[in-house]
């Protein structure tokens, strides 16, 4: 019977070697797998954490004091006059660039909703959150409304400053023409916009409603355009009255104004939700590239300095 052997069996060590090219092998696939992972994600932009940043820029400061009693309710202006004028204000803060804005909120009492800033992403939101249940005291106290205006501005801006009412101008209780005047001479200019026409409108007790507010002798209340009124205080404030339709309120005419006022130069903070990590991700991919080539070039190396059968020769 034939037998069989291998001639050279001390060539099966060299059968170790194949786990380490293998290794090799899947180790250099698996760092460009790394490194277009790490692309892939750079290039979705990922974001976490948050971002506080220190601008200067050259604008004015703004105040926007926002009427928001029962009143305001009222549907002559459509949908009503609050949810009108919010919508105005959120246009206008997508205009404004240099600009610092901050928000009061007043009925009976006047309230800060929104310090001033520079971020507008955040008076948005602030601008959102505002319904008729933000002040508890009803009225319409638009000369409080001017007095914390006037005290939300920034302490050391010397620069242009306005304060723009917004409100169907009914006021009953306090001195508002007097109250716009002592801004005017602080160098505060003083704007008025009327929200609602001089026909007036009953007030919903709930959006949407048919069932309207009503005096003590039953009769439905009707909440009419005070336009003397805001005329009176605007000129008193150095400003504009402008009177709000259905088809616009009037705070881009007011933006043109403002826009031609006094730049300065003012330091502001933004705090962004998010902050762009996608620079790590991109870090990670060049270096994981960089130590394939680096690995790749000294596997090349060995390669051409490894000979498992010695060097041929040719036979002359």
């Amino acid at each position: 019977m034939d037998s069989f052997r291998f001639a050279h069996p001390e060539y099966f060590y060299i059968f170790l070697v194949l786990p380490a090219l293998v290794f090799l092998f899947l180790f250099n696939r698996i760092l460009w797998l790394l490194a277009i992972t790490c692309l892939i994600t750079a290039l979705a932009q990922p974001q976490f954490g948050s971002k506080l940043t220190l601008t200067k820029r050259k604008g004015v400061e703004l105040i926007i004091a926002l009427d928001v009693s029962n009143s305001m309710k009222a549907q002559d202006i459509k949908p009503n006059r609050l949810e009108r004028a919010k919508r105005a204000i959120a246009k206008l803060t997508d205009r404004l660039k240099n600009d610092k804005i901050g928000l009061v909120v007043f009925a009976g009492q006047a309230y800060v909703q929104l310090p001033i800033t520079a971020d507008y992403s955040s008076a948005k939101l602030f601008l959102e959150s505002i319904t008729t249940d933000v002040v508890p005291v009803q009225g319409t106290a638009i000369g409080a409304a001017i007095e914390m205006a006037m005290k939300s501005f920034s302490p050391n801006f010397e620069g242009s400053k306005a304060i723009i009412i917004i409100t169907d101008g009914e006021n009953h209780e306090d001195d508002a023409v007097g109250m716009a005047k002592k801004a005017k001479d602080k160098g505060i200019v003083v704007h008025t916009i009327g929200m609602g026409l001089p026909q007036g409108a009953p007030i919903p007790l709930t959006e949407g409603s048919s069932n309207f507010l009503k005096d003590k002798s039953g009769s439905i209340v009707v909440t009419k355009l005070d336009e003397p009124m805001l005329t009176q205080i605007a000129e008193a404030g150095g400003g504009s009255y402008i009177r709000a339709n259905n088809a616009e309120v009037g705070l881009n005419n007011l933006f043109n104004e403002i826009e031609k006022m006094q730049k300065t130069e003012m330091e502001s903070r933004e705090y962004s939700e998010y902050n762009d990590q996608f620079p790590v991700f991109l870090t990670l991919a060049f270096f994981l590239i960089l130590a394939d080539f680096l690995i790749l070039d000294r596997k090349n190396k060995w390669l051409k300095n490894f000979r498992l059968f010695g060097t041929n020769k040719i036979l002359s």
